[in-house]
Formats: structure tokens, C-alpha cells, sequence
């Protein structure tokens, strides 16, 4: 957390509370979004307890100095205190009524959870008993002082929290009592000396009873919290750079537990769940804010609505309470019509009078994001450009596939990581080609794998979801099933996999083929047995944004897809063509993989011609039905790429069937796929060198476009618009050769039909020297789209299937702020398309330029291409709704 000094006058304490306000709502990033949300509600005069704010300026200064205070600050906190001391009356350490406070985190990024809190602060020996003559009630302060040792203890002592918890349940246990609010004040005073015997137990020291001594430790535990590891874990996550740092603020406590007329509680100005114009949340009398949060209680409703609805017995607040609710009531009109959105508040009644202890944006499902920035756009709380950025585009991914039914019984096995969002149950099969047969006969199926490959992408094709036990987020299952739209959980590490025994062991259980399973690609749960599903609904607030969304962006968004389905689902998400047809995957089908195999291993250009000839009506047939879908449309196709070695056969029963039909012995083929052998095929023989090398394969691809292009013209009256694509061009030289057998396939294509038709022909930019050589190469080719895959893999140096293992670790040292096959790598790869984008533009100033990378269904990566002007995104058919949106927000940006 590298910071400059900082100056000797710097500011780190700012008041809010009793007709002051140092800060407010604009001033998030210097103290957090708690604390300015506090300054911000007593400017606007609600009841919020007095207090200060130390900002995150001093987080990153404890850090840089070795977890030490200045001296500077001590003065600071000394004058804040005052300022508490003044509006409440009361004083700090006093001990005939002695002022307690409570010291919590805040960050300028709500990370609920993941810090630290310590409330009832200012108690010791002395002060419990002014409280308790104060308060006029013993039990309440001892319940505040137990409570206080148990917090501290575990907070800023970090002794063994377990043996606290221990000690409670056996004071509850030997009196017969089963809830903490039966202990007598008496119970509680004998616990608070247990706590304070463990204190000294595990800490070799007796309980702090300077109250200073404890508000330093304090502060310095919730600083210390933001490295804790769940706090790390939180922030990479969520993409919050660790550099930000926390604010502590340190505010008068008031208490929710000192009898019947008190009360603490946490609530929505909306339903977060579902979006509905409705308060939503929970309270319970006479209880501390813990106590909601940790579930030892059941909390009450806050809504007589709620309470019924739900069937439950105790009273809702604004039954029990109704005047406090009232007044309640009106301030979450009050905050949502201050803040314009959705609030997540906290408060407390105290005897009757109502506290505000927080305030900030809620957080919600995608469905209430969508619902409430519609309704608010709706009711005129904000405009119609504010919703659009109102919805977080990945937040969509839970709307665009079936969910688990969350009232659906569920046999948990194991978890794995979410690697592509939706729910699917089927019958369990270890192979593509069982899951391929069983999907045929009509049975719905989960292909489990250790790991998958492209030799799987019929069976992945054909499975309704995809479970591995090998493999990271950005695994070949976890791209293809997120092309595909299908449910994958990866990398499930507590999984054996005996593929030829044809089963799967966890935990003790085991699964055969044929068992059903039910996988949660949104939250990585593996399910033994079926759990019902819920479709998606994509009319309604989906249709509405996306319209206004489609009115302000100017990126245009395409599909990555190469079948019908695929095709039809991305035009139902509003693609406007194909951005990436790879030809490949046609290529893989059983019916063609022979005559496939039979033209790679022929010893000369007869032999590949006589296969390909075999090949030309299938790849025709798959490129009308594309045609038919996009007509009118631009469709990108990729002509093959892929390395020779991945369509060989690998099994003896596979080389007979190539022999039989090439007419050649298994031993001459076999010595032929020994030749083609490579060490490094992903840099080796493929893409345009395959068609430099084997012009046929290419030529013959061109011919099964054009002639399909044509028919779809003629049947359709609407002709598609064929960009074809020659992939891995590292030269000019390279795109010339590939060029002119493209342009004279189409020739006489076209002389053989007796009508043309517009196609373009350009190359993908996956090679650092090709976007270097950008200008020379744009003299050739009419467009270029950039394949941030492999770009990204040729210009880091990083093979992608096993950057896996390392990846994380490079996130979180800070070496890349994302993992790059995520979200553009903008200082390094994005430098390179920047340059290919002036180059290519300078010699050819019409040029379209697009991205086809897994990058352009990322939001990050689609505000880059919006910034340095590219003309189109293309993404998984399932991510084109994210990619409209999110060039919507890059737009209005």
C-alpha cells in the first residue's frame, strides 16, 4: 500500500453528528462510504448518533509506518472524542456515567462482513457500575460489559473466540436456561469475571481497563482488518484494489437492549430480492445490532404485510412499535428520494427514540436491479440514461439461464468454481460420446470429466451441463460451455474420476453412470439428485432496459457462434451477426470426423482433394443454415485453425475405419500421424500456415461459403454478408496468398451461379507481429478482428489452459490488476490493439474493426474497445445481452 508522505498538517478526523458535518456523501473515498454516509444523514438532520471518522488517508500511513499512530492523530482523536463528549453530555472513561462508543470499519466499497466491529467500547470495572446506576438497570450493563470482553477479545486480542462462546452456553446450560436474555444480572456479572480469567489465561495479561488504551487497540484492529484474509479474498472477487485502504469510525453508542421500548434492526427501501416497492426487513426488542446479523435470534418482521404473509406469530414493528415505525417509515421515503436508489439501512430505537447507524446503496439480485432501475425511471427518480448504468451487466448471467428453485430441496456433495452461470440436472455420463447417444435419445445429461479437450465439444455440445474436477475459470470447459450457455462448475477438487469404470467418488459416495446429478454453474454446488428449475423471463424490465440501452450505444454487437441453435438463441438476444464462426467445430461431428482424419494424413493434394470433396456438401449444408438465421446480416467466418494433431485418431478401432475408407493400411497411416507429430502445437502448424501449405483446405472452405451464401440469397431474397477470415496472419505475404485463393474460390463460385454477392475478406489479429505490422497488413485485408485469446497468450508469454496455477496469486500480488484472459490486459495487449487500430486505420480509413476474444463479453474490455473506437464487440450467444448493455454504460461514459 504504497503511498507519498504524508504532509505534517495533513487532516485524518472528520465530525459528524449534533449540528456537525465535516464530510458528506461526495466524499466516499476519503472516508469511506459508511462515513460519509453518516456526515451526509446529519447534514440533511436525521437522528445520527455524534461522532468521527478517521479517513483511509491513515489507513495507507499505518501501513506504510508499521502499524504506529502519529502523534498528529492522537490529537485528533483526543479533539473528535470531545466533540462526542459535548453533544452527548457524557464522558469518556467517566465512572459515574461514563460515555461508551462503538469503532467500525468503512470502505469506500460496501464489503459487508468483511471487517471488523467493536461495540460497547469504554466499559471496564469502574465504568460498568456507572452505567448500570446511570441506566438504572444492572442487567443491561453487565449484558453490554459481557458482551464488550467477548468482541474485544476476539477482535482486537484475536484470542480463541471458540472458548467464549463455550463459556456462555455452560452459564446458559447449568442455570436450565436456553436463550442469553434469561441470565440474571447476577449470571452475567459471574461470566463477565470467567471472560476475564480466559483473558488472562490466553493472553498472559489482565483485561485493558484504560478505556484509551482500548480505543487505540481498537482502531488499530479494524486497520489491521482490511489485510485480513477473508477481506483480500472479498476484494478480489469484487476487483476493489487493495491500495484503497478502510476508514474507522468511531461513533456514541446507543442501545438497542435496555428493555421492551428498544429495538434494533436492519432494512431494504425496496425488496432486494425481487425489486418490489415494499420496506423489507427485521428487528428485534431489546437485542444488540449482533444479534440480527448472527442468527442466535430469530428476528421479527418489520411490516404487518411481511408477518402475515409469512405466517408468523411475533409482532411486527410496526405493530409493537407503531410510532417508531412511523417515523421510520418516513425516513426511507426521506434517504431513497436523497440518495436516488435503493437503501440498506441500519437503526436503533433506544427507549422510544429512533437512531440511523447506517445507510448505503443496497445490494440486489439482477432481477430487483432490473425491476427498481426501471421503476425508478418510471416514478422519475432518475433518468432513463442513469438506469442503464444503474444495472451491473454481469449481474445478468443470473437472468439468461434456468436457476435452481430456491425453495427446492437440495443434497449438497461437493463445490467446485462457477465457471459458467445456470442450474441443469441429467443423468451423470463420462464421455462425449455416451452424452452425445443418451442426448440423442432425448435423456437430459451431465457430462463429468477430470478434464475436458476440443476432441469433447460434441458431448459438451450435448449435455445440458458440464462438471470437472480439473481446471480453472478460464479452462477450455469453463470458455466453451460459456460459448455454449451451459451450466459448468470446474476445478471440483474433492472428486475422483475412473472414466473407464465409469465412476465418480466424494465424500465417502459414490456415482455411477446413469445416476442423476445437478449441477449450479452460478454457485459452483454439485447436487446429489434431481432440484427443480426456473426458467427465464426476458420480457418485461429486461425488454424495456435493453430498448433504452440499444438506443445509446454505438458499438455494435455481434454473436460467437457456429451452429443454428446457437445462432437463433444469439439473435433472440439481439445479435446483430456473427462475430466468430470457427469452422473447426463442424469439423468434429461423427459423421465428417473420418473424412476429416482421411484428408489430413493423405500423402499429396489428390488424396486431400478426394476427402475434401466428401467435406464440401456437409460444411455448405452447415453454412446455409447459419446464412438462413443471420440473413442480412455480417458473419464472420474463421477458415480452419486449429493444430492437425488435435482431429487425429488416437484409437486403433478409429485408424481402421480412416484406412477402410481412404483405402490405405492402418501401419502407412499411423507412421503418417507419427510424422505429424508436434512439440509446441499451438505455435506450431495451424491457422493460415496450414493453408499457405495445404491451399485446398481453404479453397474449399470458400467454395461451401459462397455457394451457400448464394442459396440463402436466392431462397431468402436477403443476402448474408460473408466476412471471411484468415486466422493467425503474422505477415502481409501470409494475407495476400490466403486473399487470392478466397477471391478466386468466389469467382467462380459466382461465374458457376451466375450472380455475386458483397463478402469481405480480412484476418484475426492474435500475433504481437501482426498488430505491430497493422498498416502493412490492413493494405490486404478489409477488416480485422482482434482474437484477444491468443493475442493475449503470444504477447504475455502465458499458455492459457495452465495459467491457472499461478494466475491468482499474480492478482493478488498486484502484478496484473485482473486475471488478462478476463478482462483485457489494457497496458500491455490493449497498447497493442491501440497501435493496430492507428495503423490500420491509416492505410485503410474504412476498415471495420471488431474483437472476438472471450474479452468481449466483458465489461471492462468492452469500455476499452468503446474508448479507442472500435466498430463491434462479439461474444457468446448468452453474454450478447451483457455486451449491449455494457456498451451502453461505456457510451454514456
Amino acid at each position: 500500500m504504497a503511498t507519498t508522505a504524508p504532509q505534517a498538517d495533513t487532516r485524518y478526523v472528520y465530525r459528524f453528528g449534533g449540528g456537525v458535518s465535516d464530510g458528506g456523501k461526495g466524499d466516499r473515498n476519503l472516508l469511506g462510504g459508511k462515513g460519509a454516509n453518516l456526515a451526509e444523514m446529519a447534514s440533511i438532520g436525521l437522528p445520527v448518533p455524534p461522532g468521527f471518522t478517521v479517513s483511509t488517508a491513515m489507513c495507507a500511513r499505518y501501513y506504510d509506518e508499521g502499524g504506529q499512530f502519529p502523534q498528529s492523530l492522537r490529537d485528533e482523536v483526543a479533539s473528535g472524542l470531545a466533540h462526542i463528549e459535548q453533544v452527548t453530555g457524557k464522558t469518556f472513561g467517566d465512572a459515574s456515567d461514563p460515555l461508551l462508543v462503538s469503532v467500525r470499519s468503512g470502505a469506500r466499497a460496501s464489503m459487508p462482513g468483511m471487517m471488523d466491529t467493536v461495540l460497547n467500547l469504554g466499559l471496564n470495572d469502574r465504568t460498568v457500575e456507572g452505567l448500570a446506576a446511570a441506566s438504572g438497570d444492572a442487567r443491561f450493563a453487565w449484558d453490554s460489559y459481557r458482551r464488550f470482553i467477548q468482541m474485544y477479545a476476539d477482535v482486537v486480542l484475536e484470542l480463541d473466540h471458540g472458548a467464549f462462546e463455550e463459556a456462555l452456553e455452560v452459564a446458559k446450560e447449568d442455570r436450565g436456561f436456553t436463550l442469553d436474555t434469561e441470565l440474571s444480572a447476577d449470571d452475567l456479572r459471574a461470566l463477565v469475571a470467567e471472560y476475564k480469567t480466559l483473558v488472562q489465561q490466553q493472553w498472559n495479561k489482565p483485561f485493558p481497563q484504560d478505556v484509551h488504551d482500548q480505543l487505540w487497540g481498537a482502531i488499530g484492529a479494524v486497520f489491521g482488518s482490511w489485510q485480513s484474509d477473508r477481506a483480500k479474498v472479498y476484494r478480489r472477487l469484487n476487483d476493489i484494489p487493495a491500495s484503497w485502504g478502510t476508514a474507522v469510525n468511531v461513533q456514541a453508542m446507543v442501545f438497542g437492549n435496555m428493555g421492551e421500548t428498544s429495538a434494533t434492526g436492519v432494512a431494504f427501501t425496496r425488496d432486494p430480492a425481487k425489486g418490489d416497492r415494499a420496506y423489507y426487513g427485521e428487528f428485534l426488542i431489546n437485542a444488540q445490532g449482533e444479534d440480527v446479523v448472527a442468527g442466535i435470534r430469530t428476528p421479527q418482521y418489520l411490516t404487518r404485510a411481511a408477518r402475515e404473509e409469512a405466517g408468523a406469530k411475533p409482532l411486527s414493528m410496526e405493530e409493537a412499535l407503531p410510532e417508531v415505525y412511523a417515523e421510520l417509515a418516513a425516513v426511507f421515503d426521506r434517504l431513497e428520494t436523497h440518495y436516488r436508489d435503493m437503501q440498506d439501512i441500519e437503526f436503533t430505537v433506544q427507549q422510544g427514540k429512533l437512531w440511523m447507524l447506517q445507510t448505503r446503496s443496497g445490494k440486489r439480485t439482477a432481477k430487483a436491479a432490473l425491476k427498481i432501475a426501471v421503476d425508478m425511471a418510471s416514478e422519475g427518480l432518475i433518468t432513463r440514461d442513469e438506469a442503464i448504468g444503474r444495472v451491473d451487466p454481469m449481474a445478468l448471467d443470473q437472468l439468461l439461464h434456468p436457476t435452481l428453485d430456491p425453495k427446492a430441496k437440495r443434497d449438497v456433495l461437493t463445490k467446485g468454481l462457477p465457471a459458467s452461470p445456470g442450474a441443469a440436472s441429467g443423468t451423470v455420463v463420462f464421455d462425449a460420446d455416451t452424452a452425445e447417444k443418451r442426448a440423442a435419445a432425448g435423456e437430459s445429461v451431465i457430462l463429468v470429466r477430470t478434464e475436458t479437450s476440443p476432441e469433447d465439444i460434441h458431448g459438451m455440445h450435448a449435455a445440458k451441463g458440464i462438471l470437472t474436477a480439473r481446471g480453472g475459470m478460464t479452462s477450455h470447459a469453463a470458455v466453451v460451455a460459456r460459448g455454449m450457455g451451459r451450466p459448468c462448475v470446474s476445478g471440483a477438487g474433492t472428486l475422483s474420476i475412473d472414466a473407464k469404470a465409469k465412476v465418480m467418488r466424494c465424500a465417502g459416495r459414490e456415482l455411477r453412470e446413469g445416476d442423476t446429478l445437478t449441477i449450479d454453474g452460478t454457485t459452483g454446488e454439485v447436487m446429489v439428485g434431481e432440484v427443480a428449475t426456473v426458467l427465464p423471463e426476458l420480457s418485461g424490465d429486461f425488454g424495456t432496459l435493453m430498448e433504452w440501452a440499444d438506443a445509446v450505444r454505438r458499438l455494435k454487437v455481434r454473436a460467437n457462434a457456429e451452429t443454428p441453435l446457437d445462432c437463433r438463441t444469439a439473435r433472440d438476444f439481439g445479435a446483430e451477426g456473427v462475430g466468430l464462426c470457427r469452422t473447426e467445430h463442424m469439423f468434429f461431428e461423427s459423421t465428417r470426423i473420418t473424412a476429416v482424419r482421411q484428408m489430413i494424413l493423405a500423402e499429396d493434394e489428390a488424396g486431400r482433394r478426394a476427402a475434401l470433396e466428401r467435406l464440401l456438401p456437409e460444411q455448405r449444408k452447415d453454412f446455409a443454415e447459419i446464412f438462413e438465421v443471420m440473413a442480412g446480416l455480417p458473419v464472420t467466418i474463421r477458415l480452419l485453425d486449429p493444430p492437425l494433431h488435435e482431429f487425429l485418431p488416437h484409437q486403433d478401432s478409429e485408424f481402421a475405419e480412416v484406412a477402410a475408407a481412404a483405402g490405405i493400411d492402418v501401419d502407412t497411416l499411423k507412421r503418417r500421424a507419427e510424422a505429424l507429430h508436434e512439440f509446441n502445437p499451438m505455435l506450431g502448424h495451424r491457422g493460415c500456415r496450414l493453408g499457405v501449405t495445404y491451399p485446398e483446405i481453404y479453397e474449399i472452405q470458400a467454395r461451401a461459403i459462397f455457394e451457400a451464401a448464394i442459396q440463402v440469397a436466392e431462397t431468402s431474397g436477403n443476402a448474408p454478408i460473408p466476412e471471411v477470415m484468415i486466422p493467425l496472419v503474422a505477415t502481409r505475404r501470409e494475407l495476400e496468398l490466403m486473399k487470392a485463393v478466397v477471391d478466386e474460390a468466389a469467382q467462380a463460385v459466382f461465374a458457376d451461379k451466375g450472380r455475386e454477392i458483397e463478402y469481405l475478406v480480412g484476418t484475426m489479429i492474435e500475433l504481437p507481429r501482426a498488430a505491430l505490422k497493422a498498416g502493412e497488413i490492413a493494405e490486404v485485408g478489409e477488416f480485422f478482428s482482434f482474437g484477444t485469446n491468443d493475442l493475449t497468450q503470444t504477447t504475455l508469454g502465458v499458455s492459457r489452459d495452465d495459467a491457472a496455477r499461478f494466475l491468482g496469486v499474480y492478482v493478488e500480488r498486484g502484478i496484473y490488476a485482473r486475471d488478462p484472459f478476463v478482462s483485457i490486459d489494457v497496458e500491455g495487449v490493449g497498447e497493442l490493439i491501440e497501435l493496430a487500430v492507428e495503423r490500420g486505420r491509416k492505410a485503410r480509413p474504412d476498415i471495420k474493426l471488431g474483437i472476438c476474444g472471450e474479452h468481449g463479453g466483458d465489461p471492462a474490455s468492452i469500455a476499452f474497445c468503446e474508448k479507442i473506437g472500435l466498430d463491434y464487440v462479439s461474444a457468446s450467444p448468452y453474454r450478447v445481452p451483457i455486451a449491449r448493455l455494457a456498451a451502453a454504460q461505456a457510451a454514456l461514459k
